[in-house]
């Protein structure tokens, strides 16, 4: 098996969610007997908070280049929002980082969904990472909701979701979203915060649900698998 180098911490509740379901998914395959060796590195959540996009390139990295010395033959970066740094860090490193937006396409592909709605904290659903990559790679666009609703999402994800906090209030605001986004086009929805699908599972949408935790986690098996 190859040894996976994880970066986590944003927040650590997604963390805990990826190193449950990559083991869980590997056991599936390799038995309940034994595990895939992993290196985490935690960060501190608050390099995202601060904002600060020179600080936090420069500090995944670090951290990159640190778990490639260690002996790391890949990096999962264990939440989207911080893949909006794998264009300045993936060239400096030598071994390859595993984009979310890799098993977003993968699994959109696969259903035949052409356009997704994107929901997840601001930088997420107004930056590029995930809407260029989709684009370029997969031929698939991204729909967001209203300006005023991303900054409620945004409230939604740091002060609730990330916290460990999931409310009906939250389920109720993300339905509603998801009704909307559909009527500008988008045939699925990317779950694009860790914590939406705890928040809300398949079964209790109208849409197929693109949930970025458990597609990425996959990805991480087959990679450590080398499948």
């Amino acid at each position: 098996m190859k040894l996976l180098g994880m970066i986590g911490g944003t927040s650590w509740h997604s963390t805990i969610e990826y190193y449950k379901l990559i083991n869980e998914l590997a056991g599936e395959r390799i038995g309940h007997e034994q595990n895939p060796p992993l290196l985490i590195y935690s960060q501190n959540i608050q390099l995202m908070r601060e904002q600060n996009k020179e600080k936090i390139n420069q500090t995944y990295l670090e951290t990159a280049r640190n778990l490639e010395r260690a002996g790391a033959q890949g990096i999962l970066i264990c939440a989207n929002t911080p893949h909006m740094v794998y264009d300045f860090v993936q060239p400096q490193i030598n071994i390859p980082i595993l984009h979310i937006a890799e098993a977003i396409g993968r699994s959109a592909q696969e259903k035949g969904l052409k356009t997704l709605g994107l929901l997840g904290n601001r930088p997420t659903m107004t930056g590029s990472f995930i809407p260029s990559y989709l684009k370029e790679h997969f031929d698939i666009d991204t729909v967001i909701p209203d300006v005023e609703y991303i900054d409620i999402s945004h409230e939604f994800v740091s002060k609730e979701l990330t916290q460990g906090k999931f409310t009906e209030e939250a389920k109720k605001f993300y339905k509603c979203q998801m009704k909307y986004l559909a009527k500008k086009g988008a045939e699925g929805m990317i779950m694009g915060c860790t914590e939406l699908p705890l928040l809300i599972k398949q079964e209790e949408s109208d849409f197929p649900l693109i949930s970025t935790t458990q597609l990425h986690a996959q990805m991480a098996v087959d990679f450590i698998l080398n499948v």
